[in-house]
């Protein structure tokens, strides 16, 4: 594992939300600014544009560098948000193998650096729907040594039943959270674009084992 594997993970997640643009601003439309997805296009685009640089470094440095250029480059509250799981999982790093475990421990990281700045968690109808539960699985088949095939096939199941559960949520964060009840009914954008992203990663890396 090393900047080539961030930059593997960073291509199959920006090919899957190009692939879903449009479903993501129509939900955003519906409940938000409707600027989601291309706020997190933008940060994608701005790394692939420093490849190079991002692929030279070891796995750590590599998410460092990722996270400062998506905070630099990512509008709205996605920036800030998906920089402290970025460099979340990145200080991790220091103090925990490159094993299964380890993995877990780097992304239950990233996860709690995000809830700490978003100051919210599961039921917010947000991100943290998906995210924290994914993370809790992470840890979990960690703990009893599941293999790294059996984790990424895991995991995006649990990413989209956590999504599909955020559509009868009561949005408590955002600018969804001013349309009350209305909020009801929709599935929460961040949570269907970190759902996709969580596929789109667990499958390339799934590849990459093959």
């Amino acid at each position: 594992m090393n900047g080539k594997t961030v930059m593997a993970c960073i291509d199959a997640a920006y090919a899957s939300l190009k692939e879903h643009t449009d479903e993501i601003a129509l939900l955003d439309q519906q409940i938000g600014d409707g600027d989601h997805i291309f706020n997190l296009l933008r940060g994608m685009e701005a790394l692939l544009a420093v490849r190079t640089e991002i692929e030279s470094e070891a796995f750590g440095p590599a998410l460092d560098l990722a996270a400062g250029k998506v905070l630099s480059t990512v509008g709205g509250s996605s920036g800030p948000l998906f920089y402290s799981l970025l460099s979340g999982m990145s200080k991790a790093t220091a103090d925990n193998a490159m094993d299964v475990g380890g993995f877990a421990r780097f992304f239950s990281a990233g996860v709690d650096a995000v809830s700490q700045r978003g100051k919210t968690g599961v039921g917010s109808k947000t991100m943290m729907d998906v995210l924290i539960p994914v993370a809790r699985r992470f840890d979990e088949l960690a703990a009893v040594g599941a293999s790294a095939r059996m984790i990424l096939d895991a995991l995006p199941p649990v990413a989209e039943e956590n999504m599909l559960a955020t559509r009868d949520m009561l949005a408590t964060k955002g600018r969804a959270s001013f349309l009350g009840e209305r909020s009801r009914g929709h599935i929460d954008p961040g949570a269907r674009s970190s759902q996709i992203m969580i596929a789109a990663v667990c499958a390339r890396l799934a590849q990459n084992r093959a």
